[in-house]
Order: structure tokens, then C-alpha cells, then sequence
């Protein structure tokens, strides 16, 4: 499985162009704000998943 695997189709997503991008020539200092940027970013992420799965279980639970 090549790791482009999971990535949008969309050569100019967001995310597509995100994880592409050279990091070598960042500081440690840089990096370290990006890996932050990053945490911040997955739980933002996971508190919306969390708000849509529990959402659609309540639609499901009113229209059973």
C-alpha cells in the first residue's frame, strides 16, 4: 500500500499539500510549533467525529 493511499484525490487539498511539504529545512523551534499546529488540529478533528457520530445515533434512535 503506497501512503498516497490515504490521501484526498485532490492534488491541491489542504491536506495533500500539507504532508508534502519539505520540512528539512525546518528548526527544531519550527518543527516543534508544527507538531503543536498538528495536536491542535487532530483533536479539533476528533471533537467534531465525536459531535457527528453522536448525532447520527441520536437522528437513528428518532426516526427508529
Amino acid at each position: 500500500m503506497n501512503d498516497d493511499d490515504n490521501l484526498p484525490r485532490n492534488a491541491n487539498d489542504p491536506l495533500s499539500l500539507l504532508v508534502k511539504q519539505d520540512i528539512d529545512p525546518l528548526s527544531v523551534d519550527e518543527l516543534e510549533q508544527r507538531i503543536t499546529t498538528l495536536k491542535n488540529e487532530i483533536s479539533r478533528c476528533e471533537e467534531r467525529k465525536k459531535f457527528a457520530v453522536s448525532h447520527r445515533a441520536n437522528a437513528d434512535s428518532l426516526f427508529k
